[in-house]
């Protein structure tokens, strides 16, 4: 049990809340066949600890969980984390903000001009996917990072560090950028994108909408 009124494991697949991901959903199966709901996992005072927070009463400590993942809400924010992914290649402009939703999702840039042509992006974002490109992770140093700062995209969400190794997502052929979020292994799995709005958040700031059709 942490100060966050959750429950620490010794290890675990749920992904923590950060960098505008939301915490995994599920259930702690405890040996007596009981559930306990997981309703956001996030990372607790010290970084190197990953909190559960749950509903109900707490387990004892040392006791046996079995973790169930709820897959098809992950599998969603997956889908519309690596299709934001290929937004940004779309809209190569610097990225102020985002978010990421269950089924949805948004990036916000820094454009002066506010021509944006919604059908057009969508056509150019669903044309990425279509590519069905293999998405992997790969590792490099802080100082590798250091001496390659076009690398990162996002002015807000500064990658993470503090292990001396930074983790990029490379869709073949399309992008590379530091992340430490989920996404799918093909853009293929990503399936058909809306672009559902277009914002203006500023002088130079659009934020672009998109969803899962």
């Amino acid at each position: 049990m942490t100060s966050e009124g959750g429950v620490v494991l010794d290890r675990t697949v749920f992904y923590p809340q950060g960098g505008g991901q939301p915490g995994d959903q599920g259930l702690l199966a405890r040996q007596d066949g009981s559930e306990i709901r997981v309703k956001n996992t996030v990372y607790g005072t010290d970084r190197s600890q990953i909190v559960h927070q749950v509903e109900g009463e707490l387990p004892a400590v040392g006791e046996t969980l079995s973790l169930s993942l709820d897959w098809p809400l992950r599998l969603k924010r997956m889908r519309v984390h690596t299709a934001l992914h290929l937004l940004s290649v779309v809209l190569p402009h610097p990225v102020t903000g985002g978010a990421i939703g269950d089924g949805d999702g948004r990036l916000d840039f820094d454009i002066p001009d506010a021509g944006l042509d919604r059908a057009a992006i969508a056509h150019e974002l669903n044309a990425l996917v279509g590519r069905d490109a293999a998405v992997r992770e790969r590792w490099i140093t802080d100082e590798e990072l250091d001496a390659n700062p076009s690398l990162v995209k996002t002015m807000s969400v500064k990658p993470p560090r503090g292990t001396g190794r930074v983790r990029l997502i490379e869709i073949e052929g399309i992008d590379l950028q530091p992340c430490g979020g989920t996404h799918v292994r093909r853009t293929g799995e990503i399936g058909p994108v809306l672009v559902t709005d277009i914002e203006k958040k500023g002088r130079q700031n659009r934020r672009v909408r998109i969803a899962l059709a």
